[in-house]
This record gives structure tokens, C-alpha cells and sequence, in this order.
């Protein structure tokens, strides 16, 4: 999985101010909290430095409304997040698919609503450079490898369902928030206010 198909959508800003942002002197207002919005590839040095801030083990809510982007973006959010064992609760608010469902799955707890969507496919390369056949044959080979690796990494993120998983990659299928709590993948939330969010850290 990597690109998704590119639809007209506006873009805004991929994160936004942390709640552990402090009050006073030391007062910690709560975990820290990031939006990854819009195309990954876009924001990855934002991304990268909004992970970074969060301290080894600590705890943030990451919200997500993304098409995708780069999977080498998508892999190394997992990677921080996993190494620096960042203990995450991802929200899909909107769209989370293609290389954008990596970083979701990485995440320690996942939350869906009924109108929570991901759109599983296989991985697309996509070159806006004219290149020779040479390199072309490179690029073919690395990301079949790739998508492979991508495949495997992403049944292991989840846990569980491999195999509808891969499924859902193959047939390049939307899959709902419903759907991903059936297969055991995330849990229902509905859109009153979440008690944990507001509980202090």
C-alpha cells in the first residue's frame, strides 16, 4: 500500500498546538495531542519533529483525516513511535488510508466513529520525472519488495485478521469504521465527548 488515488480536497494544517503545552509554572495540561491532515508527505518533517517532542514512553492522541502520501513517511512515524515506544491513541475523525493506516496501526489503542473510513489498496508509484527503462526496472523491483515488507509489517501493526487484510488490500476496499471494529481492529466511539480527553495527565 502507498498513494492513494489523488482527489480534490482542501489541505490544512497537519498538527496543532499540544495540549502538554503548560499553564502557569509546571503545570502539564494533559498528553501531548497531533492531527496528521492532508497528505503525509507534505508535513513529514512536522510530523517527524511534533513525535520527537513527545517524550520516550509517554502518551499523546493523534487525530486522523489523511489520504496518504509517501509510505516511506507512513514508516517513519511507525518507526518513532515503536523505538521511542510512544504510547499513541489514534482517532480517525475523517479519511486515515494508504500509507496514512501504518501510523494508525501502530498506534496502542485505536477509536473509530460509524463514519470513520480507510481505503486499503496496493502500493502505487507514481514518478512525475522522466526516468530511463534502467532505473525504471530498479523501481519496479524495490517496490515490489517493498509492498511486501509494507503488507506483512501492517498485518503485524494490527495483530490480528492477516488474512482480511490482505483481502482488503488486494480488492482495494473502503472499509468503514463498522467494518474495522467487526474485524477486531479498533473500538466504536460515538461523537459525544470523550471522558479521557479531558482527564488531566
Amino acid at each position: 500500500m502507498a498513494e492513494s488515488p489523488r482527489s480534490p480536497r482542501p489541505r490544512s494544517e497537519t498538527s496543532r498546538r499540544s495540549n502538554r503545552e503548560r499553564q502557569g509554572d509546571d503545570e502539564p495540561v494533559g498528553p501531548a495531542e497531533l492531527a496528521i491532515i492532508g497528505d503525509l508527505t507534505d508535513h513529514g518533517g512536522e510530523l517527524t519533529d511534533r513525535l520527537l517532542g513527545i517524550e520516550p514512553g509517554g502518551n499523546c492522541t493523534i487525530y486522523f483525516d489523511s489520504p496518504g502520501g509517501s509510505p516511506y513517511c507512513g514508516i517513519s512515524m511507525v518507526t518513532l513511535m515503536r523505538l521511542r515506544d510512544i504510547r499513541a491513541t489514534g482517532i480517525v475523525t475523517g479519511e486515515c488510508s494508504s500509507a496514512a493506516i501504518w501510523p494508525f496501526a501502530a498506534c496502542r489503542r485505536r477509536l473509530v466513529t460509524p463514519y470513520s473510513v480507510l481505503l486499503f489498496h496496493p502500493m502505487k508509484w507514481q514518478s512525475e520525472e522522466h526516468i530511463g527503462i534502467t532505473e525504471a526496472r530498479e523501481w519496479s523491483r524495490h517496490f515490489g519488495q517493498l509492498e511486501a515488507e509494507m503488507d506483512a509489517l501492517l498485518g503485524e501493526l494490527f495483530g490480528t485478521a492477516e488474512e482480511l487484510i490482505a483481502e482488503w488490500i488486494k480488492t482495494h476496499r473502503y472499509v468503514t469504521g463498522r467494518e474495522l471494529v467487526q474485524a477486531g481492529l479498533a473500538e466504536m466511539i460515538g461523537l459525544e465527548p470523550l471522558p479521557e480527553l479531558f482527564q488531566r495527565a
